[in-house]
């Protein structure tokens, strides 16, 4: 149970660390069409806008997707569902607690493209760390009537 709980420890903000990159990658290629605009510019300032806006959605998100997280490990709900809405709802939620923009043109007006980028981070911190959830239950249960 303790190395378990060591995994743990070693898998989550790992699996964080993807769901945030996943974020990103979605807000930057799928809606900002970061591969049309990076054609133009030199690879340093395509990469310094992703780091960017890695580090915008770790300090946006962390709060709400932390609780969600907490939740999954303290119930040990491994549902794919539940971390991909987890990572909806704290896309939401961070996108409202931010408060909007005020250039006109800028695609993260509208909620959608935020909440895809959510359904892509929840999913990326199932696929990391969400599926073996729960440091106090086994991912494999015994043999059932073994001998």
């Amino acid at each position: 149970m303790a190395l378990r709980l060591i995994l743990r420890f070693i898998l989550v903000p790992l699996g964080y660390l993807a769901a945030v990159l996943a974020g990103a990658g979605v807000i930057l290629f799928g809606v900002w069409r970061l591969g049309e605009i990076a054609a133009d510019l030199p690879q340093a300032a395509g990469l310094g806008l992703f780091a960017f806006s890695v580090v915008l959605l770790i300090g946006v998100m962390w709060l709400p997707l932390t609780i969600g997280i907490l939740i999954s490990e303290a119930f040990a709900i491994r549902s794919w569902i539940f971390h991909a809405l987890n990572g909806a709802a704290s896309a939401w939620i961070g996108f409202q607690l931010s408060g909007r923009f005020e250039v006109t043109g800028l695609p993260v007006q509208d909620a959608l493209p935020v909440l895809a980028a959510g359904l892509a981070a929840g999913f990326a911190y199932w696929l990391v760390a969400g599926a073996s959830a729960g440091f106090w239950k086994p991912v494999f249960g015994s043999a059932a009537g073994g001998s």
